[in-house]
């Protein structure tokens, strides 16, 4: 608790003192464990600084750099976070006006009348005058108190902007989740009707042979049965692509009958293949917008503290007022009509009901939260890439073996089809070889989309989808 303690005085010295741009390492003094100095990886990453911009491009498909690129500029999540932007901005100047002096402009006329008829009165007075005057009250920060709040409002307007980067690191992955989800279905739609063409010319052979006497008809049942049965996956398979596309609609910020079109066209699965680039664990610190938002709001409470502190101290306000008052117009801005007031005033609340006691502790609870957050998004972010990376890495090498094995599946059905065709062997073998190829096709094509997606798992991870170079 002493170490804790200490650590929060000195936040509280730095929200202080240090300008806002010097204090981007002060998340790190809040880290419980150091971090790993480099990722357990192979020769499917390298150690290079990780991409923050466009890292899409790289897997070289224009059509889904089209739909990210009219994403950022539609999506109505990422324009919300925008208006939030927004408000924080105009808090944090709102919360700036504190330091300047507030002035109010009063004019007007005023007429009375006293009653005759009121202790040694005898005489009815009436009176009558226009005035007009200028008042100004100046609360001056001898202590800090409102220099810290604006601080610490500059520190959530800096949140927000993070927060909106980290929306635009999000966004990215979904679309490209989302577009990489469309062609793996298209892809096992593909396969379906290759495999349906391929079951239709079987099956025409068995008619044939059961029409010559050569076989009898529980082969063509069998051969009915295997047909119809991935004739039936067809409709769902359909079904699901128009509401993959329904899904990308929505990130994208449009409406599904705008998009059908371009998107209907079966095309292959962006290239998955590359070696990326990951850096080392620091630099997650710098990278992922979330982390930074953490820190940012890591200051805002270390500010709060200092200025629940500075409440503790006395306040000097100045308040004055110069004007004019005259019973007839004509002697308005003679300086005999001139008034004015100066009242400097020194107030020290000595007791509160513990109210600056509370409230200090509050704020304390408060940087204490905020460094528990601080720690729990570093923690998740190395786990996500670590999790990105071991997936990706299990996918490729599955990937491959699947490779193999639709390979090896299409020999079987070619050599049992053979030796069924010239009476070899029963038609059971060619059923089987049918059905296996069919589930190996499909678990190469979810395999393929599995393995993008845990690329664009491992760039949202490493913070990638934003331009860090403001």
């Amino acid at each position: 608790m002493n170490r804790r303690f200490l650590i929060l005085l000195i936040a509280c010295v730095l929200a202080s003192v240090i300008p806002l741009s010097a204090q981007t390492t002060l998340g790190e003094m809040y880290l419980d464990k150091e971090l790993p100095e480099a990722w357990i990886s192979d020769t499917t990453f390298v150690q290079q600084l990780p991409v923050t911009g466009r890292w899409w491009a790289s897997l070289d498909d224009t059509l889904l750099d089209s739909l990210i690129s009219v994403a950022f500029v539609n999506s109505p999540d990422l324009r919300t976070v925008f208006y939030r932007v927004q408000s924080s901005h105009a808090a944090l100047r709102m919360q700036q006006s504190e330091y300047y002096p507030s002035l109010n402009l009063s004019l007007g006329w005023n007429k009375s009348q006293s009653s005759g008829r009121v202790g040694s009165a005898t005489n009815t007075s009436r009176e009558s005058y226009f005035s007009g005057a200028l008042s100004t009250t100046w609360e001056i920060d001898l202590f800090g108190a409102t220099y810290n709040r604006v601080r610490s409002q500059k520190a959530l307007y800096r949140a927000s902007v993070e927060e909106y980067n980290a929306a635009l690191v999000s966004l990215a992955a979904q679309v490209a989740s989302a577009y990489a989800r469309l062609r793996m279905l298209q892809q096992e739609l593909l396969v379906a009707r290759e495999n349906i063409a391929s079951q239709q010319s079987i099956l025409d052979i068995t008619e044939a042979r059961y029409t010559t006497g050569l076989t009898s008809q529980l082969d063509v049942a069998q051969a009915r049965s295997v047909y119809f049965s991935t004739m039936a996956s067809v409709p769902s398979l359909e079904a699901d692509i128009v509401v993959q596309v329904n899904v990308l609609a929505l990130l994208v910020g449009t409406h599904p009958h705008e998009l059908l079109p371009t998107l209907q066209d079966i095309r292959p699965i962006p290239d998955y293949r590359m070696i990326i680039p990951i850096g080392v664990p620091a630099n997650l610190l710098r990278q992922r917008p979330d982390i930074r938002a953490a820190e940012q709001s890591l200051v805002s409470a270390a500010a709060l503290l200092g200025a629940a502190r500075a409440d503790y101290l006395p306040q000097l306000s100045l308040s004055g007022s110069i004007g004019f008052a005259s019973e007839k117009m004509d002697n308005f801005f003679d300086h005999r009509s001139l008034t004015y007031e100066i009242a400097p005033t020194i107030t020290w609340t000595l007791f509160q009901g513990r109210h600056y006691t509370q409230a200090s502790k509050q704020a304390k609870a408060e940087l204490e939260a905020s460094v528990e957050q601080y720690n729990l998004a570093v923690l998740t972010a190395i786990e996500e890439v670590d999790n990105a990376m071991v997936t990706y890495k299990g996918a490729v090498r599955q990937l491959q073996i699947l490779q193999d094995l639709v390979a090896q599946g299409e020999l079987t059905l070619t050599l049992s089809l053979d030796l069924y065709k010239r009476g070899l062997t029963t038609f059971q073998n060619v059923l089987d070889a049918q059905r296996s190829l069919l589930t190996y096709q499909n678990g190469l094509a979810t395999s393929q989309g599995a393995a993008l997606t845990a690329v664009i798992d491992l760039y949202r991870a490493l913070g990638g989808g934003w331009d860090n170079s403001n």
